[in-house]
């Protein structure tokens, strides 16, 4: 267990005021790796009670090592009169020297936005937060976008004056080109880590489960938003003939309704799915993606990386993967599985016959590459990444 460090350690102050998808599990991932480096941490999260118990299980044996508080009141509203009023309230009650947001997102556009009309955030944030930026989209839309530009002037006027640093993002590729475009930029790349335990052993996992032996079992795993597909994932097994040895395996509060659930109970009838609706502990998660064959992702336009790809790469698992933007990509440059035009059933259908009809060979060859891009976006390469960038930025502040 890591010793609290003492009170002449740097401090900052984490910010994560959401539950869901992949935040808590990076939550994790950065707390451990400041704490590693000798940080001292306060960390903002959201500890109302139906979200504390996940906190606590995240973090474990670290969360005696940080000081815990909340982001938010008994109602879900955050203190400091707006996101980034927030933000400066915790410094000060805090005390620490800076914020770091796990996900910048949450404030990013309104403040891109605000600063393109020459309205800032609270003064005493100038130079005094960043974080990682997972979703930029502005920077993908249209030149002659409104937003987009809108947007761009105000991210500008925002590092040009040193409002904001440092600023990571998952997209490799992205962040060599903003590098490129704004090399005075505190621009940094973060890579999505691939978590260690995930590569156990499938047998004991089918057990654990009792997963039919006899079928290719397919995971779809996460939260149960539309654009992640997974209506799209039923009709694509109800389209394959009942003899088809493909078990799809439904894992994270998913609550299916309408067509979705109507199909999803069919499956389930027929002894072609199992849906675990509920929430999902992490040694549950790891045997999850142990026990599985392939790892759906039939995201709708989604943008970003993905944790449910990193922890299939974790695991040595190919996955099927809708053709789009960066996951599209990485997909087809590492050679990870199978990629279709997105919303087509019918081609979802095609690669998931090719999966369960995969041959040994054909396995080892993907289990080969993701163990290949593991190796590349590994715990230690995304600590190393974000102790580097916030030495950088803070012992030379803009």
């Amino acid at each position: 267990m890591n010793e609290v460090p003492g009170s002449g350690a740097r401090h900052l102050l984490v910010y994560e005021p959401r539950a869901e998808g992949h935040h808590l599990g990076w939550l994790r991932f950065i707390v451990e790796d400041l704490l590693s480096a000798n940080w001292r941490l306060t960390v903002a999260a959201d500890l109302r009670p139906d979200n504390a118990p996940a906190v606590r299980e995240h973090l474990g044996e670290l969360a005696s090592a940080v000081t815990l508080v909340n982001s938010c009141d008994a109602n879900g509203r955050r203190p400091g009169g707006g996101k980034t009023g927030a933000l400066a309230q915790g410094l000060r009650a805090s005390g620490a020297e800076h914020v770091f947001l796990c996900a910048l997102d949450e404030v990013a556009s309104s403040c891109w936005r605000h600063a393109a009309f020459g309205i800032f955030p609270p003064a005493e944030l100038r130079g005094r937060f960043g974080g990682i930026y997972h979703r930029p989209r502005f920077f993908v839309a249209p030149r002659w976008s409104p937003n987009r530009w809108l947007k761009e002037m105000g991210f500008q006027r925002m590092w040009q004056r040193g409002w904001v640093h440092p600023l990571l993002f998952v997209d490799e590729y992205l962040a060599r080109e903003l590098q490129a475009r704004f090399p005075a930029a505190p621009v940094f790349f973060l890579p999505d880590p691939c978590p260690p335990g995930y590569d156990g052993d499938r047998a004991i996992a089918r057990q654990r489960w009792k997963l039919p032996e006899n079928k290719r079992v397919l995971l779809f795993y996460g939260g149960g938003y539309r654009r992640k597909g997974l209506h799209l994932a039923v009709r694509a097994l109800l389209e394959l003939p009942p003899e088809t040895p493909a078990f799809l395996l439904c894992a994270g509060r998913q609550n299916p309704a309408g067509e979705t659930a109507r199909g999803l109970e069919q499956l389930v009838r027929q002894n072609r799915a199992r849906l675990v609706n509920r929430y999902v502990s992490v040694a549950e998660e790891k045997e999850l993606f142990a026990a599985s064959d392939a790892v759906l992702l039939p995201y709708l336009n989604h943008f970003g990386t993905s944790g449910v790809l990193s922890r299939a790469m974790a695991a040595g698992k190919p996955v099927i993967v809708s053709d789009e933007q960066l996951l599209g990509r990485l997909v087809r440059e590492h050679s990870l599985g199978w990629l279709f035009p997105s919303s087509n059933v019918a081609a979802l259908s095609e690669c998931i016959r090719q999966a369960v009809q995969l041959s040994p060979e054909a396995a080892d060859r993907f289990a080969g590459a993701a163990r290949a891009y593991a190796g590349r976006h590994s715990r230690a390469a995304y600590r190393l990444a974000l102790l580097n960038a916030l030495d950088a930025c803070l012992k030379n502040p803009a």
